[in-house]
Parts: structure tokens; C-alpha cells; sequence
């Protein structure tokens, strides 16, 4: 509630409003009633995009330049949205798809349906402070009863949930391609913990073929290769050194002039040049290097030496390519040759250039592990939409091997936990019980617009659900939305990582109780500003 403080100064009255008068305010019941529609309007626009019947969104930015997909988190961070409230819900979203890389519509919409529910509490004289209490206990609750419902993994479910995870971006063809490469992928970068290191997993693209023929390749791709085809083709066990620099002539800093009054002075100049290069060189013999690999160029007298000394190079290898091949070989990326030291050198298990769709390419592996995936597609729109299905199922084959345990798709877990939920409300005498309860309805949103956007009737698809989970005492029954029935959706091989549902239910979570706690905005206007012309 907005209270206004009125100070009497020799007949001088000021309140709020005087102070304030450049700023548009809304407070208590009205601030919280917008942030409702903001957060409503927000799910409404990715709404039909949750499910394998989701439909697809059309983006066209300013260039005229358009995409479609149906990633929850692209449309929304793509989408110019100016209200801060829906920009906080997108962060959770954004969030979701940094930690899970699914999951990422769920959040909106779970986070929009907890306030819708909150504001009907509020419009019965409940207070938010007490409705977040409510729903940071149901939070709680939540977490310890996913833990239990929890089912350990295996690599035929993870295979299963990886294709789960795909539902509604493509068709079939593309959901066991993309699945299958990503567990591939995923087990060439597995560390001696069996956790997935997801950095070191490489995407390319490459259009003008068919996705079927993409591929894994074990070690780091790179569109490069060898300056010089003298080079060996193939080095086996070799010693890499990683340059971010080059290894060519030096400009000056600075302008400057010279007066040259000596007619061989310029030719002193080159030679101490040439010079200089060429120790570098021999730094690199004693060193026993026979990779490099530079984020500049070599110079040509560089390059004869190095075909001589039987070395091969790489120039103009970007600097993120020369930190995924540090991870991989254990090479210490330096500045400068002559700084390099035999602690610098990495080992690759091979260094070799080979033609893959047409194009040679330099493939390192080392003992750090690697692995790089081609992306191959007809046209750059389909190239670019399969390479977020990768993005994201390599999230997901991550969380699988991060975690191991798996839940029941479907909308099968956020039916349990509402149910769960309902029971833990009734045990709890204050009004946070209302407020539980209506978390608990906030989870079963899922069941019904997956039900939506598969043609189904959402209040009887969920209460079907409802009822066979109750029957058969059992958390693995949701919603086959290819033929409406209620089945046990392990035996069908819908399943989902836990870490996904519980990070989306947190980040929902959190972002509905942070709004809840504003009853105050305010707005500062803005003058109308004429653009300057450009002299």
C-alpha cells in the first residue's frame, strides 16, 4: 500500500505524488494484477510450441531475415520484449536452457500458471507474502518426492529419453539421427568420473547433403589444413605446440619513418628478420615438436623450414579452436614461441588432414578426449534448426550421464507431485495450506496443454491421468497423446532426466515468488527524443 508522508514547512505541503510526478506508478493489487498479465501474455506466445504436437513459430527480425523453430528459449530471446516482468520470467527460461537444455517452455508456462493461481488467492484476501511461504514449501516438498519417484538409468533408457527429448522438433528420421550421435558423442568425452564434458564437443555444418549423413568423428574437426602439402599428411603420437600469435615478420608498433643513407641497410633489416625467424624454428626442433598450429600466419621462409624439418602447420586456426584442442592434447596455448617451454607442449594421439563431404579437414585427437559432430542438411535453415536439436540433446545426454536418474514423460510427474502436493496441504493449518494447493494445480498445467496441442480435450485428458494414477497407485501413467489413452509411459519409452524437471519447477518457482514480492512499479517517462542527423 502506497502511503503518502505530508510535511508542513511554512505553508509548504509535499506528498508522494508531487515527488513523483515524473514517474508513473502502479502499486499494491494493480502493480501485482499487470505482472499477472505480463507473465500470462508471455506462455500465451509459446504456449502451442510445448509437446511432440507442438506446433512451430515464424521469427522475422528486422532484415527481414526469418527462422522457424519451435525451441521455447528461441522464440523468447529472440522476441523484443520490454516488460520487465516477462523479461524475468525469460531469464529462468534462460537459465533452464544454460543448466538443462530442455525444459525451457515448461518453465514459462509452469511460472505464469503459479501466478495466475496466486492472483485468484489474492482476489480472496490472501496475502502474497503468505502465498510465497506456501509455495516455497511446496517447492521443498516437491524436490524430496521427485528424488523418490526417481529411476535409475541405463543406456538403452538413456537412448529412449534422448529421443524423448526431440518430441516435436522434426520427424523421425531426424529424432534417432540426432539421439543417436549425441550418445556417441557423449561417451567419446566422458571423463574418468563418467561425467559428460560437453566443451569439448565440437559442432559443425555443412549444407547440400541429407541429415542422415551426418557424423561423429572422434577427436577435434577443424575446416583447415596443412600449409603445405609436403607436410606429412599424418602424424601418429606427435608433439603439439599452440601459438596465439604467429609466426611471420613483425610490424612496427607504431608509425614511424626510417632515412635509410646506407644501400644495404635494408637488406641487414630482412636478414636479421629472417633471422630471428629461423630461431624460432630451431626452438621448435629442440623442443620436439612436429605440430603447430598458429591463430596467425607463417611466414614463407617459416613454412620451407618447417616442410624441411618435417614439421606440420596449421595458420589462422581460431582461438577457440586452439582451446578446444588444449583441453584435448594438454598443450599450454602461448604468446609467443620463444616463450614456450617442453611444460607447454601438449601430445596428440594423431594429427592428420582428411576429405570429409568434400572438404579436407585437420582431425587431432589426443588423451584428453574430443569428439566433433558434422552437421549435414539440404539447406543453412535446416542446418541451423538441426544444430539446435544437437545443442540441445547433447544438454540432455549430459544431464543423463551427470545424474543417471530418469522420470516418466507425459506429463506423468507433474501429475504425482500435484497429487503428492494435495496430501501434504492437508497436513499444514495455516492458509499456506490454499497456497500449496494451488502450486499443486500449477503442476498439472503440463497434462493440459499437452493435451491441447495434441487435439485432446486437456480437463478430461487430466483427469484421466488423475484417476488411473490413483487406481493403479502408481506415478508412471500420463498422457500418449497419439491415442489419447493413458498409458504407463516408461513401458512406451517416454522419458525425461530428473535433473530437467526439477530445474524447471525451481526456476519457475523462484521466478513466481520474485514477482509476487513486488507491489510497487514504477515507470519513469521519458521525454520524446529527436534523433540527431548524422553530419
Amino acid at each position: 500500500m502506497s502511503r503518502a508522508y505530508v510535511y508542513d514547512a511554512g505553508g509548504l505541503t509535499m506528498g508522494d505524488s508531487e515527488i513523483l510526478e515524473d514517474t508513473t506508478r502502479s502499486t499494491g493489487r494493480e502493480a501485482l494484477k499487470k505482472n499477472v498479465q505480463a507473465a500470462i501474455a508471455l506462455a500465451g506466445a509459446i504456449r502451442s510450441t510445448l509437446g511432440p504436437k507442438g506446433l512451430d513459430k515464424l521469427l522475422i527480425d528486422d532484415d527481414g531475415r526469418t527462422l522457424v523453430t519451435n525451441d521455447g528459449v528461441t522464440v523468447l530471446e529472440t522476441a523484443k520484449v520490454e516488460h520487465p516482468v516477462a523479461k524475468m520470467i525469460i531469464g529462468a527460461s534462460s537459465l533452464q536452457d544454460k543448466i538443462a537444455k530442455d525444459g525451457t517452455t515448461s518453465t514459462v508456462i509452469l511460472a505464469s500458471e503459479m501466478l495466475r493461481n496466486a492472483w485468484e488467492l489474492v482476489v480472496q484476501g490472501i496475502h502474497p507474502a503468505v502465498i510465497a511461504r506456501g509455495f516455497r514449501m511446496a517447492e521443498q516438498k516437491v524436490i524430496e518426492d521427485i528424488t523418490e519417484n526417481a529411476i535409475s538409468g541405463s543406456e538403452d533408457l538413456f537412448k529412449l529419453a534422448a529421443i524423448s527429448a526431440l518430441s516435436g522438433k522434426g520427424h523421425d528420421s531426424l529424432k534417432q539421427t540426432v539421439s543417436d550421435l549425441s550418445l556417441v558423442a557423449g561417451n567419446y568425452v566422458r571423463n574418468k568420473n563418467g561425467k559428460m564434458e560437453k566443451e569439448k564437443i565440437k559442432i559443425i555444418s555443412q549444407t547440400g547433403s541429407v541429415l542422415e549423413h551426418s557424423e561423429v568423428v572422434q577427436g577435434l574437426v577443424l575446416a583447415k589444413k596443412r600449409i603445405d602439402l609436403s607436410m606429412p599428411k599424418e602424424i601418429i603420437d606427435g608433439s603439439i605446440i599452440l601459438i596465439d600469435g604467429g609466426l611471420e615478420r613483425r610490424s612496427f608498433s607504431s608509425d614511424m619513418k626510417l632515412n635509410v643513407t646506407t644501400p644495404g641497410i635494408l637488406e641487414q633489416f630482412r636478414n636479421k628478420e629472417r633471422e630471428m625467424l629461423m630461431s624460432q624454428v630451431e626452438h621448435l626442433k629442440n623442443l620436439g615438436v612436429n605440430v603447430v598450429a598458429c591463430k596467425e600466419g607463417i611466414d614463407d621462409d617459416v613454412k620451407n623450414e618447417l616442410v624441411k624439418c618435417g614439421i606440420q602447420a596449421f595458420r589462422r586456426v581460431a582461438k577457440s579452436d586452439l582451446d578446444l584442442v588444449s583441453m584435448s592434447c594438454g598443450a599450454t596455448v602461448v604468446n609467443d614461441v620463444m616463450s614456450a617451454t617442453e611444460s607447454s607442449i601438449g601430445m596428440c594421439l594423431s594429427s592428420s588432414n582428411k576429405m570429409l563431404g568434400g572438404l579436407e579437414h585437420w582431425v587431432v585427437t589426443g588423451d584428453g578426449c574430443g569428439a566433433t559432430i558434422i552437421v549435414r542438411g539440404s539447406t543453412v535453415d535446416i542446418v541451423g534448426e538441426v544444430e539446435r536439436c544437437f545443442d540441445d540433446c547433447l544438454g540432455v545426454v549430459g544431464q543423463m550421464y551427470d545424474d543417471g536418474r530418469l522420470l516418466p514423460g507425459g506429463g506423468a510427474s507433474y501429475v504425482a507431485l500435484a497429487r503428492s502436493l494435495r496430501r501434504f496441504a492437508e497436513t499444514i493449518p495455516g492458509r499456506e495450506q490454499l497456497a500449496i494447493a494451488a502450486f499443486a494445480d500449477a503442476l498439472e498445467v503440463i497434462v493440459r496443454v499437452l493435451a491441447e496441442n495434441g487435439g485432446l480435450d486437456p480437463i478430461e485428458s487430466l483427469i484421466s491421468v488423475v484417476a488411473k494414477q490413483t487406481s493403479e497407485n502408481s506415478h508412471l501413467y500420463g498422457i500418449n497423446l497419439y491415442n489419447g489413452e493413458v498409458e504407463d509411459m516408461m513401458a512406451n519409452g517416454v522419458i525425461e532426466p530428473l535433473g530437467i524437471v526439477k530445474q524447471a519447477i525451481i526456476g519457475a518457482t523462484e521466478a513466481s515468488i520474485s514477482i509476487l514480492r513486488i507491489d510497487d512499479v514504477l515507470w519513469a517517462k521519458q521525454d520524446i527524443e529527436i534523433p540527431e542527423i548524422p553530419q
